[in-house]
């Protein structure tokens, strides 16, 4: 009764006023707007789309040598397959191990609190080609290019300064035997310094990054490596170096 009511009150207003044809028409695209506002709210989808589930974990051939890798942790969707390839591409959360969280979207107006330390260790895998091993470059190659001044050895790890003007002019070789770690690192300048070791797994060789100053707690990044090796491969590296 009200909305014909309504309806008599707005025709008597037409007849006497001639803009009042417009009423019926606003109060008509106003109730059709709130009847399809409505109608999108009742049938909003309130689901949330699923993430495509994979293998938790991807069998890959390097260089002859079978491992198997987090698919989480590989940095390079190109990489993410299984079977033979000739390099694969790494990320742990350190110290945890477990491959980082997703990178969540970069504002103007959340840059500052989306900046945050790096807390990466990277680990490449590639074939080596029977090139020179890991460790035999550093007994037969480094000291060809190390200053002559005595290793300086603090809590068990000792460094040595590559001479300036050498191909590893600007870096410094640090070595400790309990536990065995070997790593050329660059030095603190304009970026932090950030350090490389390697290993060979059979037909491979693994090359882990990681920050210099992480080296104030070498027996953890020592450690760590060790993890990472087992969880890709579970074979006891060949040989270690940088």
């Amino acid at each position: 009764m009200t909305f014909i009511s309504t309806a008599q009150h707005i025709a008597r207003i037409s007849r006497t006023d001639r803009r009042g044809h417009l009423v019926p028409i606003l109060l008509a695209g106003t109730i059709a707007a709130a009847a399809i506002g409505l109608v999108a709210f009742l049938l909003w989808p309130t689901w949330e789309a699923e993430v495509t589930s994979g293998p938790a974990r991807l069998p890959v051939s390097i260089g002859g040598t079978l491992f198997n890798v987090p698919t989480a942790a590989i940095r390079m969707d190109i990489q993410r397959h299984s079977g033979p390839q000739e390099r694969v591409d790494l990320s742990f959360s350190f110290p945890s191990l477990e491959p980082p969280e997703p990178p969540k979207h970069v504002s103007a107006g959340n840059l500052d609190v989306t900046v945050q330390p790096i807390d990466r260790i990277f680990l490449s895998i590639a074939a080596h080609h029977d090139s020179l091993a890991p460790d035999m470059r550093a007994r037969t190659i480094y000291p060809r290019y190390l200053e002559q001044a005595p290793a300086l050895v603090e809590d068990g790890l000792s460094m040595r300064a590559f001479r300036d003007g050498s191909p590893y002019g600007g870096e410094d070789l640090f070595s400790a035997i309990a536990p065995d770690i070997t790593a050329r690192c660059t030095r603190d300048a304009a970026t932090p310094g950030t350090c490389l070791s390697e290993r060979r797994v059979d037909g491979a060789d693994l090359t882990f990054r990681f920050q210099r100053n992480w080296l104030a707690h070498w027996r953890d990044v020592a450690e760590a490596m060790d993890d990472l090796a087992r969880q890709v491969h579970g074979k006891p590296s060949e040989g270690r170096g940088p």
